[in-house]
């Protein structure tokens, strides 16, 4: 805790010196330095409370005290891959398919988003036979280079769409699923091959709808660094049949040499996924979702939050729409109904203003101009009616005040 002391300008200092600006801060033009975190709250050096919109990877709230004694108490026990048998991995796996349609049966458990994702495509190729992936644009699926060449929202800054890659619009998906076939037999090349459908969690669902594969980030774990992919049965036979090993461990892959052991045809090597101490965390995480009912919380809250902004947009002509489902909600500002034209720097305006406020959120969307509203599920209707009364406040200010762009744009 020492360098919570460090004064603000010093760890700024020091950040830009060691750390490389592609890993960007929020609120460039003033950072806020946090050193603790509360449920939905966050506090800065200064003891200041701010109301967290951002955090969703803090999916029961910032530092849960069941979350944290759960990953305390295994970590005084014991801490090891998952090659050897333990209780945590399996009672993990069970809880989750009570959550899953019942196909999906057979875990992986990896140590992000990332990870999960990468294997989740190299599971559909081996099942298929095919590599073509249809993705929705601007979609991100993670860091790794498998998942930046199917993701819109990288690869148009980078090396460009492969050849592979099918990008469709939100708009020409239902939850038809004849539409998803008749989407996928046109994405092919010339053989018309199958391709892989990548949707964001909950995009379908319905009893016609059971999806191969689904994954899990470490929003499972309140921020800790845990993943899962769910499969069914004949995809992950299918991995199986090529005979490559896949676990979780704590070295790197050393190639056997003559006459002594390996680690199996093709063995993949990493860290700690499905360790008794992520594990332990996960059921924690699934525990205090169920005694709190923090869907249905959700739920409530959310609707509660549509409606606050769906005032806004009636009062606030910038607002444009406000869309969403459950506390993962977007709000569209634009600079004019006719041209829908996105408000980029009024939104950065917006949230720079909204953090003098004591309110940290974020602008996302390939305009930089959607209010992205992703709390952890404990944010409260109070605090809901704090958040929206202070975006009312500063919309209301905005109209009186700034009439310009250039107005708005903040200064390095």
């Amino acid at each position: 805790m020492a360098a919570d002391q460090r004064p603000k300008a010093d760890t700024l200092a020091r950040r830009q010196r060691l750390i490389s600006s592609s890993c960007r801060l929020f609120f460039p033009e003033d950072p806020v330095k946090i050193v603790r975190a509360q449920g939905q709250y966050m506090y800065d050096e200064q003891g200041a409370e701010y109301i967290d919109c951002i955090n969703n990877v803090a999916h029961v709230g910032h530092c849960h005290p069941l979350v944290v004694r759960a990953a305390h108490e295994q970590n005084q026990v014991l801490n090891t891959n998952s090659r050897y048998l333990h209780d945590n991995i399996v009672d993990y796996a069970q809880r989750l398919s009570e959550t899953l349609p019942e196909q999906l049966c057979v875990f992986y458990f990896l140590n992000s988003g990332s990870e999960a994702n990468d294997l989740a495509l190299r599971l559909a190729r081996h099942y298929t036979g095919h590599q073509d992936v249809v993705v929705l644009d601007h979609a991100y699926h993670g860091h790794l280079s498998s998942l930046i060449d199917i993701s819109p929202y990288k690869f148009r800054n980078l090396d460009g769409q492969k050849e592979w890659v099918h990008v469709v619009c939100t708009a020409q998906l239902t939850t038809d699923c004849s539409l998803l076939r008749r989407v996928s037999a046109q994405c092919g090349r010339a053989d018309h091959s199958p391709c892989w459908l990548l949707l964001p969690s909950g995009r379908l669902q319905g009893k016609d709808f059971v999806p191969d594969i689904v994954t899990m980030g470490k929003s499972i774990g309140n921020g800790h660094p845990v993943a899962c992919v769910a499969t069914t049965q004949p995809v992950a036979r299918a991995f199986e049949a090529t005979g490559v090993e896949y676990f979780n461990t704590v070295s790197p892959q050393i190639p056997a040499g003559p006459g002594q052991g390996g680690q199996g045809k093709g063995a993949k090597a990493l860290q700690f996924g499905g360790s008794p101490v992520s594990c332990a965390v996960g059921l924690a995480v699934l525990n205090v979702l169920e005694k709190e009912q923090l869907q249905a919380h959700a739920t409530s809250v959310g609707s509660f939050l549509m409606e606050l902004l769906g005032q806004q947009k009636i009062k606030h002509p910038i607002v444009g729409d406000v869309r969403g489902v459950g506390l993962f909600i977007g709000v569209d500002l634009i600079k004019d109904e006719a041209t829908r034209t996105p408000a980029t720097e009024e939104a950065a305006y917006l949230v720079s203003r909204l953090k003098e406020n004591y309110v940290l959120l974020s602008t996302d969307g390939p305009g930089r101009n959607i209010l992205k509203f992703k709390p952890p599920m404990c944010f409260s209707l109070d605090n809901a009616r704090q958040v929206v009364a202070k975006l009312d406040a500063i919309l209301t200010d905005m109209e009186e005040k700034v009439r310009s762009c250039e107005t708005l744009r903040l200064q390095p």
